[in-house]
């Protein structure tokens, strides 16, 4: 059963008739949420509803956790996660396109990582300017504490 259903997310993923912005391979799905500041909850149009939400990670980036292990980190992750949530809500609020590329799952692939782009402006660089993250390679990650 998972095995369809992973073929099924597979398929959605790359067919092109799914909410592509043009043929580049730059996609505007439906932000429905923010877990944290460098992920992202989106609807993928044609998707099982079995397999919605599906979590977005910003490539390029990380971010404090709100489940960190001090509560500098904490409090670091709930200014990053406000940060991304504000750009969200003010690219939607002014229909905005919120665009995802460079689409491939993430290395224990339970998510997606890509490149956003909120109206036109890179999320990760936005971020890392903001001071909210910083520049991350998949290598392994350092504390915030």
């Amino acid at each position: 059963m998972r095995r369809v259903l992973l073929i099924g997310l597979f398929l959605a993923l790359s067919s092109p008739a799914l909410a592509t912005v043009d043929t580049d391979g730059r996609y505007d799905w439906p932000v429905i949420g923010v877990v944290d500041g460098d992920t992202l909850k989106v609807h993928l149009p044609g998707l099982p509803m079995e397999l919605q939400p599906l979590k977005v990670r910003v490539r390029g980036v990380d971010t404090p956790e709100r489940k960190g292990k001090c509560a500098a980190e904490k409090a670091a992750a709930e200014k990053a996660g406000t940060f991304t949530r504000q750009l969200v809500e003010k690219a939607q609020a002014k229909q905005r396109p919120i665009i995802f590329s460079k689409i491939d799952w993430d290395k224990y692939g339970g998510r997606i990582d890509a490149d956003v782009a909120i109206d036109g402006r890179s999320l990760a660089d936005m971020l890392v300017g903001a001071g909210l993250a910083r520049r991350y390679d998949g290598g392994k990650r350092k504390g915030w504490c």
